[in-house]
């Protein structure tokens, strides 16, 4: 976890248009509100209990910000979870989930076809996360063609990251457009 001061740094030498983002999982407006207005970031990415109508009244408090939601692919009913925010956020990330975990984080993957289902089916730029790794990307690119990848843990075996992997990542990711 990086502490709000931190963040407002990285957020103030950060070059627009690269955005900075502020994941939570609070699933209070007001301190969602705040804790943004603290750090500054560009982007919301919501993993919270937050239902389209929340979204909403975060767009209105917040209309500079972009607002990605976070959606858990358990099973086929994340499709219509997924679209219920197709017009009141600015992109989707799918992610995986376990019993013991609010959001994702968990290393591991899950159905895919459940997830092209949804980019096939969103008009939002579709980001992809959960248990993504160099040996897996590739077939991850060509299964659910999402507008972008979120890794973390598949990068990071002993808590911080490997630098061999992130370059066999990313030239695994390349190779599927022939870069």
């Amino acid at each position: 976890m990086i502490d709000d001061d931190d963040i407002s740094e990285i957020v103030t030498e950060t070059p627009p248009p690269t955005s900075t983002v502020l994941l939570t999982s609070e699933d209070d407006l007001a301190k969602i509100i705040e804790h943004q207005r603290t750090t500054r970031t560009n982007t919301l990415q919501l993993i919270g209990p937050i239902l389209p109508e929340s979204v909403l009244e975060l767009r209105e408090a917040l209309p500079d910000v972009s607002l990605t939601r976070g959606v858990s692919v358990v099973d086929s009913t994340a499709i219509e979870e997924a679209l219920s925010f197709s017009t009141v956020a600015d992109a989707l990330l799918l992610d995986s989930k376990v019993a013991h975990c609010q959001g994702g984080g968990t290393g591991l993957t899950h159905d895919w076809s459940v997830s092209h289902r949804i980019v096939d089916a969103s008009p939002l730029p579709v980001w992809l996360a959960g248990g993504l790794s160099p040996d897996n990307v590739a077939e991850a690119i060509q299964s659910v063609a999402p507008f972008g990848l979120d890794v973390c843990s598949g990068l990071r075996p002993n808590r911080s990251l490997d630098v061999t992997l992130l370059r066999r990542f990313i030239a695994n990711a390349t190779a599927v457009y022939g870069a």
